[in-house]
C-alpha cells in the first residue's frame, strides 16, 4: 500500500475514532486452568489476533507468546496485519490488555494458574516506531502490576512480558527511558554487541534470509552448527531466540524443522497452526 494512501486511511479511522462510543471492558477469562496444567513457554502464537478468538484460543492451546500488530491511531492503538484490516473495536486493550488484566487477577498473578513464568506479549510497531511507542507506553503504564518492568539498571518480573517488534524506531526513546514496561526484539545483527539483555532479552530474524534448509532432506551440517552457534551465543548473555517465516504447513518437512529448532535449543516456535504445534510439543515432550 502507498504511503499516502496508508496515511489517508489512517486519518479516517482516527476521525472515525474521535466520535467512537467508549468500548465495554472485556470480559474476565473463566477458563479452568487446572485442566491444562502444562504452559508450553516455547509456543510462540504469529499473527495471533487472525484466529477467531484472539489471544484466549492461544491460550487454550497453552502457548507462551503471543503476537499483535499495531497501529497508531489517533491516540489509540488498533490491531490488524494491514490499514483495511483496523477496526475501532479492535484495540489493544479490548482484545489483550483487558482480557490479560481480568486473567491475571483471577489466577491470583498469574496468566496460567500456579506458573510464575510471565506470558511474552510481542507487539509488533506497524506505523512509526518512535511515537507509536511514546503511544503504547502510556497504555501499558495504565495496567499497574501487570507487565514486566525496567527500572533504574534492574528487571522486576511480572504475569506479562511486553516485547516491542516492528518499525525499528521504536528503539530511540526505549533506549532513553530509565524505567519502561516493555523490552526491545533484536535482530542477529544485534548479537554479541554492548545491548544487554535488560534491553534485549530476545532476538529474533527472518530463517530463510539465514538458512537454506526447509525441512527436507538433510539438515546440511554447516548450517546445523550455526544455529547451534547462535543459540549458545544468545543464551550465554541471558537472551532468547526465536525465528520467522520457518515453513508452517502441516507435515514432514515442518515437523522436521522444528524438531532441530528444539534440539539446538531455540527459545520460540513460531507458528499460525495452534493446535500443531501443540500436539508436536506434547508428542516431544512424552518422547
Amino acid at each position: 500500500m502507498a504511503l499516502t494512501t496508508r496515511r489517508r486511511a489512517l486519518t479516517t479511522l482516527g476521525a472515525a475514532l474521535t466520535g467512537a462510543v467508549a468500548l465495554p471492558a472485556a470480559q474476565a477469562w473463566a477458563g479452568d486452568t487446572a485442566r491444562r496444567p502444562r504452559p508450553l513457554w516455547r509456543a510462540h502464537a504469529h499473527n495471533d489476533y487472525e484466529h477467531p478468538r484472539p489471544l484466549f484460543d492461544a491460550l487454550d492451546h497453552r502457548f507462551g507468546s503471543v503476537e499483535a500488530d499495531i497501529y497508531l491511531v489517533g491516540d489509540q492503538l488498533l490491531i490488524g496485519h494491514d490499514v483495511a484490516d483496523l477496526d475501532p473495536s479492535r484495540t489493544l486493550e479490548s482484545l489483550y490488555l483487558d482480557p490479560l488484566a481480568a486473567r491475571v487477577r483471577a489466577n491470583h498473578g498469574a496468566v496460567y494458574r500456579g506458573a510464575r513464568k510471565p506470558l511474552q506479549l510481542l507487539i509488533d510497531i506497524k506505523t512509526e516506531g518512535s511515537s507509536t511507542y511514546l503511544e503504547l507506553d502510556r497504555h501499558l503504564r495504565r495496567y499497574k502490576h501487570l507487565f514486566t518492568t525496567y527500572a533504574h539498571g534492574r528487571v522486576h518480573p511480572g504475569p506479562v512480558t511486553a516485547v516491542i517488534s516492528g518499525d525499528r524506531a521504536a528503539r530511540t526513546p526505549m533506549a532513553a527511558q530509565s524505567e519502561r514496561r516493555a523490552f526491545y526484539d533484536g535482530r542477529l545483527a544485534d548479537l554479541g554487541t554492548s545491548a544487554p539483555a535488560s534491553f534485549i532479552p530476545l532476538i529474533s530474524d527472518n530463517w530463510t534470509l539465514n538458512f537454506s534448509w526447509l525441512g527436507a532432506g538433510r539438515f546440511p551440517d554447516v548450517e546445523r552448527q550455526k544455529l547451534r552457534s547462535i543459540v549458545a551465543a544468545a543464551h550465554a548473555r541471558g537472551q532468547q531466540i526465536r525465528f520467522w517465516a520457518t515453513p508452517d504447513a502441516a507435515g514432514p518437512a515442518r515437523d522436521a524443522l522444528w524438531a532441530e529448532l528444539l534440539a539446538a535449543g531455540v527459545d520460540y516456535l513460531n507458528t499460525d497452526d495452534l493446535a500443531g504445534l501443540e500436539a508436536f510439543l506434547d508428542a516431544h515432550a512424552a518422547a
